[in-house]
């Protein structure tokens, strides 16, 4: 099975997805799974992981609600207040969908650098844990050591990195990434997803060359086991098509076995997530 292990669907909301800047025209609008089925099925794509864009437990429902009518999703990643006194309560209305696989929360618009270690946050995090959920850490540069303290304290937690900490493609940053790469890489509980790159780069002048040395370190810490395919489909097409995305992964899988294809392009997603 392969799996693009991060997208996302909406209904165009302005005031909602004010993330979605004016510069951004090309997703100003409504993307559902019916749009996303042709170039899955070109692609050879057999399924993905659906994430969260908007923090509300109707997002979460609402991407529980489009899996039933869309085979395609094999997965939820949804919202839910890990602060909240009420969190037991809330994971357990959730634990009713199966296809919910695991929560994650929008940190790199936090401003707290230490918003992961916030005791309301890591006893959210507790919770996930017991339950079996993974979570997913979307994170900016000021984020990086609260990161590591709160992966250190949850050992039993599985965790996967979005869009490799989003690298400064565009400006060539590389030193302090690559540092708290292999710092975070140490923990085997945590995977890395090898998406969202291209709209780190350059949207108009990119070229494939300008991701290889950054897909190289992650593989290069995490191993072949521990990294997997995603697009970040639509928000990728502010700055290349899903074809493209695709061709600037391929570029740094040149030394994979047959055997590790495989678990990159789904079967590493399919055993992160528990996807039957």
């Amino acid at each position: 099975m392969r799996i693009d292990s991060h997208q996302h669907f909406w209904i165009f909301n302005a005031d909602r997805d004010a993330w979605i800047t004016d510069d951004m025209e090309a997703i100003r609008q409504n993307f559902l799974p019916i749009d996303l089925a042709a170039v899955l099925k070109t692609s050879g794509i057999d399924g993905t992981i659906a994430v969260q864009a908007s923090q509300s437990h109707e997002e979460t429902q609402f991407l529980v609600d489009l899996s039933t009518m869309y085979a395609m999703i094999k997965g939820v990643v949804g919202w839910v207040d890990l602060q909240s006194e009420d969190i037991e309560k809330h994971l357990e209305s959730f634990s009713r969908y199966n296809i919910i696989k695991g929560f994650r929360h929008v940190i790199e618009g936090e401003e707290d650098p230490d918003f992961l270690i916030r005791p309301a946050f890591l006893r959210g995090i507790k919770a996930l844990t017991a339950r079996q959920y993974t979570y997913d850490l979307l994170i900016r540069p000021r984020h990086y050591n609260s990161t590591l303290a709160c992966v250190e304290q949850n050992p039993e937690q599985r965790f996967v990195l979005d869009h490799m900490a989003k690298p400064a493609i565009r400006t060539k940053e590389f030193d302090e990434w690559a540092t708290f790469i292999e710092k975070l890489a140490v923990f085997p509980n945590v995977y890395c997803k090898i998406s969202g790159l291209v709209t780190e780069a350059d949207w108009n002048n990119w070229v494939v060359d300008d991701f290889k040395p950054y897909i190289q370190h992650v593989i290069t810490c995490f191993g072949k086991q521990r990294v997997m395919f995603g697009t970040d489909w639509p928000v990728c097409l502010v700055a290349a098509t899903y074809e493209e995305v695709m061709k600037i992964v391929e570029t740094g899988l040149e030394d994979f076995s047959e055997e590790e294809l495989d678990a990159f392009w789904g079967g590493n997603a399919v055993r992160f997530y528990g996807i039957k």
